[in-house]
């Protein structure tokens, strides 16, 4: 018999929560600042839904409207494969459409083959490639290695999206 497994929910966050989400985002992204080719974000000060699974939090997103559009700025797991980011990635847009979004995007880097999969997957399209911006974001934030997932260097960046004025 499988064992169990309750359902993930996503919510705001609650203030008791914010040192959890802090100490976590450093230690998924080596700090809370965020750099990326289209600017920096100190993931603290974004708005953020938590994910909760089997009464415990399961992890975090971080995001900034602005324009009609939704960037996800972050989205991490505790433990992968859950389901906790498909119900985060679910929850920011749906809150992006339901305050008048008319696309969510995101960045990730050229190393990062299980979040392109993952985005994919989820109906998020590439639509552009931002040649050696990691090369220009390790300039702020040094603490970016040169060789990342799969012993790829990192260099570039692939923005996503996904149109949610065709969701309606």
């Amino acid at each position: 018999m499988l064992p169990h497994r309750s359902a993930v929910i996503v919510r705001e966050p609650r203030a008791s929560e914010r040192t959890w989400i802090t100490e976590r985002l450093h230690g998924w992204w080596g700090s809370t600042l965020i750099v990326t080719a289209r600017g920096s974000w100190e993931t603290t000060q974004l708005p953020a839904l938590v994910a909760v699974d089997e009464d415990e939090l399961a992890g975090v997103a971080t995001f900034e409207i602005s324009d009609a559009a939704c960037q996800l700025v972050t989205l991490n797991a505790a433990r992968p494969g859950r389901g906790v980011g498909s119900a985060l990635l679910a929850a920011v847009a749906n809150h992006a459409g339901a305050v008048g979004c008319e696309r969510l995007w995101l960045t990730t880097t050229n190393d990062n083959l299980g979040a392109l999969r993952f985005y994919q997957r989820r109906g998020l399209r590439i639509t552009a490639v931002h040649r050696g911006s990691v090369d220009a974001a390790r300039a702020i934030k040094p603490t970016i290695p040169l060789v990342g997932d799969h012993q790829i260097e990192l260099g570039d960046e692939l923005e996503l999206e996904l149109r949610l004025d065709s969701r309606r």
